[in-house]
């Protein structure tokens, strides 16, 4: 039986489906009220906002190299 062999195997797959949810999570993390010339909001300096969220979409985007550059096991 002839299979084709693909650079990535199913476990390249699912981490890098795992760190696209992770950068979604961050990038859903910074959402929140914004400033307008009428009213300021002074949540756009939360710390969830300007630090944890762009801590999680970087592990999220670590997570997706590491995801690419994991070599898959050969089952021959």
């Amino acid at each position: 039986m002839d299979k084709k062999k693909f650079a990535f195997d199913k476990i390249n797959f699912i981490l890098l489906a795992a760190g696209m949810v992770i950068v979604i999570i961050g990038f859903l993390c910074m959402m929140g009220p914004s400033t307008t010339e009428m009213a300021f909001q002074p949540d756009i300096f939360n710390a969830r906002r300007i630090k944890v969220a762009p801590l999680i979409c970087f592990f999220g985007f670590v997570f997706m190299i590491y995801g690419i550059l994991r070599k898959p096991k050969d089952k021959e």
